[in-house]
């Protein structure tokens, strides 16, 4: 037939079930654009032109306009008989209708866009006829708000993370400057981390919380007053009491951020602990300790013992990783122990 189809592929089942139920001639959703403020093409089925999908309405101005602004439905049974009829004098004329109904879509209370059915020959509409126009209408405007929510939140949940993730990287950052640790020390810990974490089989979904723990293993020191934190001889009791509040204070920190998960803690909180349970500050012992502070323990002491300190040069490589393999079982989960020593060998 010449009926030109334009429609879009996932519209289509919709609109030629629409034109289908209401053995209408064509049908047309057009769609809120709240920043222009008009309605716009989204799909149709059934028009012979391309003028319908070029079109571009504002909201007070055509029929579809007040349906959209009044939230009611528009009724045109004979269009010829409309003396001021924009709709058919430019937008239309080469279509031949001769009647015209629209519908607001409304979601959750809002007016979404709207539900157009076109008509080339007269026919009568009867009540059963308006209960399947407001049907799908409803259906068009549930389908058509759960699609925006939809890339609504991906878009934003896209702009969220980049700010979490520039924010906690930040942190970071500024931890690393007032600890004096370089920001290569602190990247090649999260990287190994991750490595040995994937290694471990923690699934890939939780990686990108482990990375936030690694980079903030230490964010509990911004707690920890400078006397303390940058002092260069041994510390005394008190200061050492103070330096190791630190995983507590981070995690009093991080648990309102709701985009960290107890993934991202677990790090922080837990990297002082030792296998054997004399470490802080909760004295857990084997695997009561998450994995990945385990993991992330046996990363962060092999790289502290290679990395030149300001009162000490690094330990060469052979003798960072004998320290290590005699901690094992005591400071270290075994198993993590031969883990990352077989992941250096083999670098």
């Amino acid at each position: 037939s010449m009926q030109e189809v334009y429609h879009l592929p996932a519209h289509s089942l919709y609109m030629s079930q629409t034109v289908f139920l209401l053995q209408v001639d064509a049908a047309a959703v057009l769609l809120i654009n709240p920043v222009l403020g008009v309605l716009e093409y989204k799909a149709g089925l059934g028009f012979r032109t391309g003028a319908a999908q070029t079109a571009s309405v504002k909201l007070g101005e055509s029929y579809a306009g007040r349906a959209a602004l009044e939230q009611r439905m528009v009724q045109i049974p004979d269009l010829a008989n409309e003396p001021d009829n924009p709709l058919l004098t430019h937008l239309l004329k080469g279509e031949g209708f001769v009647s015209y109904y629209a519908r607001p879509l409304v979601a959750k209370g809002r007016v979404v866009g709207v539900l157009e059915v076109f008509n080339r020959s007269a026919s009568a509409r009867d009540d059963e006829w308006f209960g399947f126009f407001g049907a799908l209408a409803e259906q068009a405007a549930i389908a058509i708000d759960n699609a925006k929510l939809f890339e609504d939140l991906q878009s934003s949940n896209m702009e969220l993370s980049q700010a979490y993730e520039a924010t906690i990287e930040g942190w970071a950052r500024a931890l690393n400057l007032r600890d004096r640790e370089t920001e290569g020390h602190t990247r090649w810990v999260v990287e190994k981390t991750l490595k040995l974490a994937r290694a471990s089989r923690i699934p890939d979904k939780e990686l990108i919380q482990v990375r936030y723990g690694a980079l903030l293993h230490d964010i509990g020191k911004m707690g920890v007053p400078d006397s303390v934190l940058l002092k260069e001889g041994a510390l005394t009791g008190e200061e050492q009491e103070l330096m190791r509040k630190h995983p507590q204070l981070a995690r009093e920190l991080l648990l309102p951020i709701r985009h960290l998960k107890s993934a991202a803690l677990d790090i922080p909180y837990c990297h002082h602990e030792k296998w054997d349970g004399t470490g802080y500050p909760r004295g857990l012992a084997g695997e009561q300790i998450p994995l990945t502070a385990r993991i992330f323990a046996v990363v962060d002491a092999y790289d502290a013992l290679t990395s030149d300190r300001p009162h000490r040069a690094g330990w060469p490589k052979e003798k960072a990783i004998a320290h290590i393999r005699s901690l094992s079982g005591s400071d270290f989960d075994p198993q993590i122990v031969e883990a990352f020593l077989d992941m250096l060998q083999r670098e």
